[in-house]
């Protein structure tokens, strides 16, 4: 079993569904379960908060992506439920950063890494990336870096 804080809150959450009879919220934790011990089974090793927190960022993102392709496809039923669903997954997430903060932190990578232009941008992800793992998403960091590049 893993040793993270985080997957013991997520067993915990399981058992007081079950009690509930609470069946939609007790099925999107079993699915976020088992993507844990995969990782957890596949590695062969005892996972930390970090790395659970990784893991359910990276269903989170896959919930969104169901959520946008719902919404365009018009699949008003499935929708809500993957609504519903991500909504269950915040709540294990860290909360997300604000862009003031995050901004800063680009600021002290880029002058960390002596960055002079658009070509540093790999040499400033790798700083920052590790900072706002599960805070912010890479898509958003990405763009601040290279609005920072290049202004």
């Amino acid at each position: 079993m893993a040793k993270s804080e985080l997957a013991g809150r997520l067993k915990t959450e399981i058992i007081t569904a079950m009690k509930a009879k609470d069946k939609p919220r007790l099925g999107v934790l079993r699915m976020m379960q088992a993507a844990v011990k995969q990782i957890e089974v596949d590695e062969r090793r005892e996972l930390e908060d970090a790395d659970v927190v990784k893991i359910l960022t990276s269903y989170g993102r896959k919930v969104k992506d169901q959520i946008k392709s719902y919404g365009e496809g018009g699949r008003e039923e499935l929708l809500q439920a993957a609504e519903v669903e991500m909504k269950i997954v915040s709540e294990f997430l860290p909360a997300e950063m604000s862009d003031e903060d995050l901004e800063k932190i680009v600021r002290g990578c880029v002058d960390e890494a002596g960055a002079a232009g658009p070509q540093d941008m790999g040499k400033v992800m790798k700083l920052v990336m590790p900072k706002t793992a599960g805070r912010a998403d890479g898509g958003k960091v990405s763009a601040m870096v290279k609005k920072a590049l290049l202004g």
